[in-house]
């Protein structure tokens, strides 16, 4: 059986990785309504890849014998004024979702739970690759700068994007 400090910490991580689903969708539209099909390609990926993660520990909350108790979604924001300003947002979030997998990883050594730590290892790799490629388009995003054609192009790559599903744990 999980301690009860740390299935609160695990349902409060699940709500935040469907917020960050939520919020990439949100980004997807986004990027529909500038008909920028690479783009929306990149978030769909997103979408699919925070989908995974909270089931994850979905799945690992309820194989620990846990209770999941799934609360409301805040509303994410819908406009940006550039891809640029997309990405920077995507960027500070990651950075956030970081800090909280470190938190979820605080919890776990204080109430010593090394199931939960051997597991939370994975989303602390996971989470470095998830800054590193949001800072690889974030930085050509700034290189592009106003170049409409430069960013037709990067369009392009993103769409060569593809999800695989992740083996967690």
């Amino acid at each position: 059986m999980i301690n009860e400090k740390m299935e609160k910490a695990f349902n409060d991580q699940i709500n935040k990785e469907l917020y960050s689903e939520y919020l990439y969708l949100s980004m997807q539209a986004y990027f529909e309504r500038l008909n920028l099909k690479g783009f929306v390609n990149w978030m769909q990926v997103q979408v699919q890849e925070e989908h995974a993660h909270a089931l994850g520990m979905f799945d690992y909350l309820n194989q620990r014998g846990g209770t999941v108790i799934l609360e409301a979604i805040d509303k994410p924001q819908s406009e940006w004024e550039s891809p640029l300003a997309v990405f920077e947002h995507v960027l500070e979030h990651e950075e956030y979702v970081t800090s909280r997998i470190n938190a979820l990883m605080d919890v776990a050594e204080e109430v010593k739970d090394r199931a939960a730590m051997s597991f939370l290892n994975w989303y602390l790799k996971e989470q470095v690759e998830e800054e590193d490629n949001v800072g690889n388009v974030l930085a050509t995003l700034k290189l592009i700068g106003d170049d409409k054609k430069a960013l037709l192009m990067l369009d392009k790559e993103l769409a060569t994007r593809t999800f695989v599903a992740p083996v967690i744990g």
